[in-house]
């Protein structure tokens, strides 16, 4: 791969109490390369990001990793198999289900998202 790579990371610092909705426009063309996300704690939260029309189309419902020990995403797990292009100006969407289906609420999530520059 060519490129600068960089990355995008969300963190709270709290137990969520509500879904989190995370939005952003990226300033340039990037492709997604890798996603790890976790919690603190034992939990239930799925995450799924897309854009703002279709919330899922770059990585389907995924377990937020438990305990510190995070999840980790990349080409294989992504739709298609495929590394998600962001175009600039596009709005991005992380979702996550705070306690999936009423299960235990996330600690401290922590999000990282990895890009490549093109």
């Amino acid at each position: 791969m060519l490129g600068n790579v960089f990355t995008q990371s969300y963190y709270s610092g709290y137990t969520l109490a509500a879904n989190a909705d995370i939005r952003f426009i990226p300033a340039i063309n990037c492709k997604l390369i890798h996603v790890c996300c976790c919690g603190s704690n034992a939990n239930n939260a799925i995450m799924v990001i897309g854009t703002s029309s279709d919330n899922d189309a770059y990585l389907t419902a995924v377990d937020v990793g438990d305990s510190n020990v995070p999840s980790e995403f990349d080409r294989d797990n992504f739709v298609n198999s495929q590394f998600p292009v962001f175009p600039k100006g596009e709005v991005v969407s992380i979702l996550v289900d705070y306690d999936g289906a009423g299960g235990t609420a996330v600690q401290n999530l922590s999000i990282v998202l990895t890009l490549l520059e093109g």
